[in-house]
C-alpha cells in the first residue's frame, strides 16, 4: 500500500497543470481575458496549503491507496483552488488591503485599472472585478474536483462533503460580517458564544474538519472512522481559529503577510475581543470597543488596544481553550480505528496548526 499524507509537491504540479490549461482556454479571447484568468492563477500562489495535508491525512488515516488509482493530489488541489477564491472574498468583505504580503485582489485589480489608464474610477472597478475573479476561482474548483473524482466510486460521498464544505464556509462567513452589526444588541454575555460559532463554521469546518472528512470519504471511510476524525478536526479546527485570533491581533506583519493589529481596523468580534471586553472596566470596555473597526488607527493606537487585550487576560484564557481544544483532538484519536501512519500525520498537522506563528 502507498499512501500520500504530505502531498505538496503533487498538489503544485497539479495546479500548475490546470494553470496551463486555463491560460489555453483563454489565448483567443484578447489581452483582458488573458489578465482577468493571470489575476486569478496569482491567487493560487503561496500559503500553507492546510486544507490539502488535512485531506491527505484523512486519506490515509482510513486506509486509502494511492495505488488504487484515485486522485488524492487532484481533489486537494480543488479545496486549494476553493481557499484562493474565499480569501479573494474575505479580503473584498474586509476591504483589507494586503494578503500573503502582497496587495489583496481587489487591490491588485484596482492597480492594473490605473497602469492600463482606463477610463472610470479605479477603485469600484477593482471591487466588482474581484467578485467575479472569486466566482472565476469558485468555478475552477469546481472544474478540478470533478475532473478529479470523474471515475471514482466514492464521487457522491466525496461531492457530500465538498458541499458541506462549502455551505458552511458561506454561513460562517455571513454570521461573522452580521456579527459587527448584531453586537450592539446581542444578550449581555452571549458574546465570546456568538464568536466560538463564527468560528466553528468560518474556520473549524471548513478549514480542519470538512477537509479531513473529504479526504476520509475519499479513502471510503465508515461510520466509526468518520466520528473520529470528525471530532478530532472540529476541535483541532476551534484551536487553530482561536490562534488566528492571537495572531490577528499580535502577529508579526513579516512574519504573517498581514499588518499587525488588522483584526482591530477591521472590527472583528474574536473570542479574545469577547474575552476583554467581558474583564475590562467600563472606561477601557468603551476604548476598545470605540476603536474597533477604525481604519485609520496607527500603530501608537494598535499598541494601545493591545495593552488593553492583554491587561484584560484574555490572551490567557484563550490559551486555556486552545489547549482544551487541543486535549479534546487527541482524545479522540485514542482509540479511534485508523491508521498508525495517519494518526501520526493528523498529530503533526494539529501541533503546527495549533502551536503556528503565521
Amino acid at each position: 500500500m502507498t499512501t500520500s499524507p504530505d502531498p505538496i509537491s503533487a498538489v503544485s504540479q497539479r495546479l500548475e497543470s490546470f494553470a496551463a490549461d486555463r491560460r489555453a482556454e483563454v489565448a483567443d479571447l484578447g489581452g483582458e481575458a488573458v489578465d482577468f484568468v493571470e489575476a486569478a492563477l496569482a491567487c493560487l500562489h503561496g500559503g500553507k496549503r492546510l486544507r490539502a495535508r488535512f485531506l491527505a491525512a484523512g486519506f490515509a488515516a482510513v486506509g486509502g491507496d494511492t495505488d488504487g488509482g484515485q486522485d488524492v493530489a487532484g481533489v486537494a488541489a480543488s479545496l486549494e483552488v476553493f481557499q484562493a477564491a474565499a480569501l479573494v472574498h474575505d479580503d473584498l468583505v474586509d476591504n483589507s488591503d494586503t494578503r500573503r504580503g502582497r496587495p489583496a485582489a481587489h487591490r491588485a485589480l484596482e492597480n492594473h485599472h490605473r497602469r492600463s489608464a482606463w477610463a472610470g474610477d479605479a477603485e469600484p472597478f477593482g471591487r466588482a472585478a474581484a467578485v467575479l475573479l472569486g466566482d472565476l476561482l469558485v468555478a475552477w474548483s469546481d472544474d478540478l474536483l470533478e475532473q478529479s473524482i470523474a471515475t471514482d466510486r466514492h464521487a457522491a460521498d466525496v461531492r457530500r462533503q465538498y458541499a458541506t464544505m462549502r455551505r458552511d464556509v458561506t454561513v460562517g462567513q455571513y454570521l461573522d460580517v452580521a456579527e459587527e452589526a448584531a453586537f450592539a444588541s446581542a444578550p449581555e454575555g452571549s458574546h465570546a458564544q456568538r464568536a466560538l460559532r463564527i468560528a466553528s463554521y468560518k474556520s473549524a469546518r471548513y478549514s480542519v474538519q470538512q477537509p479531513i472528512l473529504i479526504g476520509a470519504a475519499l479513502g471510503g471511510a465508515d461510520a466509526p472512522q468518520r466520528d473520529a476524525l470528525s471530532s478530532f478536526g472540529h476541535a483541532v479546527g476551534l484551536a487553530f481559529q482561536l490562534r488566528d485570533d492571537i495572531l490577528g491581533v499580535f502577529g508579526d506583519a513579516a512574519v504573517t503577510g498581514k499588518p499587525s493589529g488588522d483584526d482591530l481596523r477591521e472590527g472583528k468580534r474574536t473570542v479574545l475581543i469577547a474575552y476583554a471586553c467581558e474583564t475590562l472596566d467600563t472606561a477601557a470596555r468603551d476604548e476598545l470597543e470605540t476603536a474597533l473597526g477604525d481604519r485609520g488607527l496607527d500603530e501608537n493606537a494598535i499598541a494601545r488596544l493591545q495593552d488593553l487585550i492583554r491587561s484584560s487576560g484574555a490572551i490567557e484564557r484563550l490559551e486555556t481553550d486552545i489547549s482544551r481544544f487541543a486535549a479534546e483532538a487527541e482524545a479522540a484519536l485514542a482509540d479511534a480505528p485508523l491508521t498508525v501512519a495517519g494518526i501520526t500525520a493528523l498529530r503533526e498537522l494539529a501541533r503546527a496548526a495549533i502551536e503556528r506563528s503565521a
